[in-house]
């Protein structure tokens, strides 16, 4: 009843606005009448759909997101369409006219989320042409294959694999209605004793006979049925049905016992493989495990990067910087066989360029800025100098997860979370802020769903979030499921309880500090996994699990990630040295590789072959700029307060790690850092080119430095060799050096030399990290 109701006044209020726009003068009286009639229906069973708006979220038990815009856009609503009734009545003709249009405007946003509501979020696409496709065939599961052999009896290992499936067919089409969250219709599927009691019309399956089966007559009905199921988002395929037919035909069976979980749970406690044998050049155990890797997929070895490309990637992975043209000659022209591993170690021992590049990366993941929310109310607080020296000093990441969790003065700021103004959503404060931001940073784990309702995709329940935050909290927290209370109050717990115990009783800080010491113990694995796999994606483009905060996900190589992560904790949780590891394997220098579509590189499909290509990111273009041509930034936008006091001596020019966000790195992905940040995207976008071409922060730096340049070089050859040697490690083509001469002109001008470095700025050749 309800979406009819929100179709009602959007019709005759669009009608209404229709004829409006026609024009009023042209209307005779009696259409005048007509279209006031028109506003009035249209105000009142507004008023009405609100109503039954707000019944039907308290009756069905609605929640999330959706249902506070739907319910306060209706409401709104509702408040226009009275007040643009008044102002039809008061003869205001132009303030009429205008809260008409807001009020189609707002009706038809409150319709859209009551649908998405009560119809799914293919609502829309499910009733278009080209939204009714047929599902394309999904690959057989090897371990049902059996199902296609109904005459013999399933033995006790078939009997489990057919219910995981059955059970997972359920949870990603039906748990959303009927689980422990939400029970439409006194049905739950989630249990095994419910699903066989069935709902409020009585069993929905019947044992031995799918076709008499409620539960089978209803996935089968087509969509827009009143009895199809599900009503919200993809109908079950053909596949799945067969499934589900078979299930009840064999009787329905459910294994005793513990429950598998549907789920695929990565391993908790550490693993170290055997190291593959070594075979020729392969001899870093990267590349060895790589190896293992390749032949199996029959991917062959491909010779790695010459010099140059080397040289590049990996200065810029290490410090951010590119390497001048002095260190790009000097290395080429080295003839030592371990020249590559001597780089290495020089980088990382550049301890102020490392911190202050890779200070970025931990900035996005620690949620920790200059600037923004919370800052100015000390609603907020940064861990800048902290982690500066951390970086600096590379700590062990044992202490600096321990100082994060059980935290100093210093570093407090990112498990304090951020105090928003006014109301807030139970799921946001600041102790379930900690629980999932230490949860998604340190462990590769999403509580976020779990956050508001036990989760829809991981066994992770709503009170196993509350336990977790409640450890961070100085009161008793109590559980609220989709922001209403429950009137249960959260116990305290760790989230693998094979970690540890925490002692509920014990003031904050002692909890914390256990907490920490259990996280960081050394059969801690997935602490350990998830952080070899997030440098391991920094350096390569891609994780051995991605997304890399969904830790539970297959890796590409299994053995490959459990023996980076032993190895780690077995040498000291040196950071830099894992680094080492990979950038001096045979892996990393291998020639990167592009993909059309970025999904590819999240589908379980992907196969590893090398380094994807990427982008530089905002901080190292905007210093790429300034060290090849002029500063983008000057002293005055560095974030000189929560910097340490020396950071101008210690940096080459105003770093734009170092300085607050602004629209320029805002535009080429810098993020708000309100909320975690783990990965940025490397794809181009429209606001990138049109910051690039018209921004005022870029702009500048490039004319301020043309006036530089002119003056410093006096012919157009020189100005293009100079900037194609610092810009990008080479001298220019000679149809390369026409173009660029032909640009900055005869007798160079600002406009010439800015335009020129303008283009190679945007070059591929620059702006990516092959």
């Amino acid at each position: 009843m309800h979406p009819l109701i929100v179709h009602f006044p959007v019709g005759l209020l669009c009608v209404a606005l229709l004829l409006e726009i026609i024009g009023w003068s042209r209307k005779s009286n009696d259409m005048r009448a007509g279209i006031t009639a028109l506003v009035w229906i249209g105000a009142i069973s507004s008023v009405i759909a609100a109503a039954f708006g707000l019944i039907l979220i308290n009756q069905e038990e609605y929640g999330g997101q959706t249902v506070t815009v739907h319910q306060w856009s209706g409401l709104a609503t509702m408040t226009l369409a009275l007040i643009t009734v008044f102002a039809l009545r008061s003869g205001r003709q132009a303030l009429y006219r205008t809260l008409l249009f807001l009020t189609v405007f707002g009706v038809t946003i409150a319709g859209h989320y009551g649908a998405l509501l009560t119809h799914g979020e293919d609502y829309l696409t499910s009733v278009l042409p080209f939204g009714n496709e047929k599902e394309a065939p999904t690959a057989p599961n090897p371990n049902l294959a059996f199902i296609s052999n109904t005459n013999q009896p399933l033995n006790p290992k078939q009997i489990e694999d057919l219910n995981l499936e059955v059970r997972s067919i359920l949870a990603h089409n039906c748990y959303s209605c009927h689980s422990a969250t939400k029970t439409k219709g006194e049905l739950r599927l989630d249990k095994k004793e419910l699903l066989f009691k069935g709902g409020e019309n009585g069993p929905i399956l019947k044992v031995g006979h799918p076709e008499d089966s409620d539960m089978i007559r209803r996935v089968k009905l087509p969509a827009g049925h009143d009895d199809a199921m599900p009503t919200k988002g993809k109908r079950l395929t053909e596949k799945e049905i067969a499934v589900l037919e078979f299930w009840i035909k064999q009787g329905a069976p459910w294994p005793s016992g513990a429950e598998k979980s549907i789920y695929r749970v990565a391993a908790l406690e550490p693993r170290l493989p055997a190291i593959p044998a070594a075979t020729g050049d392969l001899t870093n155990p990267i590349d060895r495990f790589v190896n293992v890797y390749f032949q199996k997929n029959k991917i062959a070895w491909k010779t790695v990067v010459d010099d140059h490309t080397y040289l590049r990637r990996v200065y810029l992975d290490v410090v951010g910087l590119l390497p001048t043209p002095e260190q790009i000659q000097a290395f080429t022209a080295d003839t030592r066989p371990n020249k590559r591993e001597i780089l290495v170690t020089e980088l990382l021992n550049r301890n102020q360029d490392y911190a202050q590049h890779w200070l970025t990366f931990w900035n996005d993941a620690l949620r920790n800025d200059y600037s923004g929310t919370g800052y100015i109310t000390k609603g907020r607080f940064d861990i800048t100098k902290w982690l500066y020296a951390s970086l600096k000093n590379n700590k062990p990441y044992n202490q600096f997860v321990r100082e994060l969790v059980s935290p100093s003065e210093e570093s407090s700021g990112f498990i304090k979370g951020i105090k928003w103004r006014g109301t807030i959503n139970s799921s946001q404060s600041t102790e379930m802020q900690a629980a999932q931001n230490v949860a998604q940073v340190l462990l590769g784990l999403n509580l976020k769903c779990a956050s508001c309702h036990d989760s829809f995709i991981s066994d992770w329940k709503l009170a196993d979030s509350y336990a977790f935050a409640n450890i961070f909290s100085d009161t008793t927290l109590e559980i609220h499921r989709c922001d209403k209370p429950t009137g249960k109050m959260a116990g305290r717990k760790i989230l693998f309880k094979e970690l540890g115990t925490i002692n509920g009783e014990a003031p904050t800080p002692e909890r914390l500090r256990q907490l920490a010491e259990f996280m960081v113990q050394p059969k801690d694995g997935r602490l350990y996994r998830t952080l070899v796999n997030r440098i391991w994606a920094q350096l390569m483009g891609r994780g051995l699990v991605e997304p890399v905060d969904m830790m539970d996900n297959e890796p590409w190589s299994q053995d490959l990630l459990d023996w980076l992560a032993s190895d780690f904790t077995t040498n000291g949780y040196d950071i830099k040295r894992l680094m080492a590891s990979i950038l001096t394997s045979k892996t990393y220098q291998l020639p990167s590789i592009s993909v059309k579509d970025p999904a590819l590189l999240t589908a379980p499909t992907y196969v590893f072959e090398g380094m994807v290509r990427r982008r530089l990111s905002a901080e190292q273009f905007a210093d790429a700029v300034s060290i090849v041509f002029n500063p983008v930034y000057g002293d005055t936008s560095l974030a000189t307060k929560l910097l340490p006091e020396t950071i101008k001596q210690e940096i080459p020019f105003p770093r734009a790690s170092l300085v607050k966000n602004d629209p320029f790195l805002t535009a080429l992905g810098r993020p708000n850092r309100e909320t975690v940040s783990t990965s940025r995207t490397s794809q181009a976008n429209l606001l990138q080119a049109l910051e690039l071409t018209n921004g005022a922060k870029f702009n500048t730096a490039l004319k301020n430095g043309a006036i530089l340049w002119k003056a410093k070089y006096p012919s157009s050859e020189l100005i293009v060799k100079e900037l194609y040697r610092k810009a990008l490690g080479r001298e220019p083509q000679p149809k390369e050096l026409a173009v660029a001469e032909k640009i900055v002109g005869k007798s160079p001008s600002v406009e010439g030399i800015q335009d020129l470095v303008w283009a190679i700025s945007l070059h591929p050749e620059f702006q990516l990290i092959n």
